[in-house]
């Protein structure tokens, strides 16, 4: 068996064709009408059946193209990769669930792949809009052929910030006092409810910063590769890699009095 990773580009063209037919069928299960099929950590982090349902179409998709891969997804976890395999997809069916759930366009498949524990291949596609945000390892980030480069912004007070919450109560009480005390230091805060998303905006220039504590490997996998390949610095706080701590994304100008605004606010702490 030829145990040599496949490239890059070879990756991400699978991640477009299986994204943009899970995105249709995204879409299709939103105008026909959907309901709350469970929730997660809380009452108000809801499942709904199209996220069950996109993610098993994801993964009978890749297993069609790519059979001895791993698969890492939001709603039935991982699954075993042959001894051989090197490749490992993180799948977010349905990346902003609640916008989904209430019809609200900010809301994304996300699909990355993995080579040997590094992320080389994602890609990010609106449900509602068609948007497509994608990235290689070492060859940029791109949305309709144009190449993204990220915010030229250097001063803290002038950056818009995107953030997010969790749904534990404690975790959101501790993160919106957090935001009360950045709010008078930055241009103003947005919460929109979609990190993987949120993290192609700050990439495209469409904001500057981004932040949040809590995320998993499917919220920021394709996202943050986007990010990053933009030209984004992309970290935790005191020195930290991005994880569920904290991920911050910010062009390399604004991440350290970012940074150091968090770190000063306990942004990575509380519950």
């Amino acid at each position: 068996m030829d145990r040599s990773a496949p490239q890059p580009g070879q990756l991400l063209e699978i991640a477009i064709d299986v994204a943009r037919e899970a995105a249709a069928t995204a879409h299709r299960m939103r105008v026909e009408g959907v309901s709350v099929a469970a929730t997660k950590s809380t009452a108000t982090d809801v499942v709904t059946a199209a996220d069950r349902a996109v993610e098993r179409q994801i993964i009978e998709a890749l297993r069609r193209r790519r059979p001895d891969d791993a698969v890492l997804g939001e709603e039935y976890g991982a699954t075993e990769r042959a001894p051989t395999a090197r490749v490992r997809w993180i799948v977010d069916p349905i990346d902003g669930t609640v916008n989904y759930l209430y019809g609200l366009a900010h809301c994304a498949v996300s699909i990355a792949a993995e080579v040997d524990g590094e992320v080389v291949a994602g890609v990010v596609r609106n449900i509602h809009t068609g948007e497509e945000w994608t990235a290689t390892a070492g060859g940029g980030a791109w949305r309709d052929g144009r190449r993204l480069r990220g915010s030229a912004e250097t001063e803290l007070g002038q950056t818009l910030v995107i953030t997010g919450f969790g749904y534990d109560p404690a975790r959101r009480a501790h993160q919106a006092r957090v935001v009360t005390e950045l709010i008078a230091h930055v241009r103003d805060i947005r919460r929109l409810g979609a990190a993987a998303v949120d993290l192609c905006l700050v990439a495209e220039g469409r904001a500057d910063a981004f932040y949040e504590k809590g995320l998993a490997d499917w919220d920021r996998a394709a996202g943050g590769l986007v990010a990053t390949e933009a030209g984004l610095r992309i970290g935790g706080i005191d020195g930290q890699g991005p994880g569920p701590d904290m991920v911050i994304a910010a062009p390399p100008d604004l991440f350290a009095p970012l940074h150091d605004r968090l770190a000063a606010l306990d942004a990575s702490g509380g519950p």
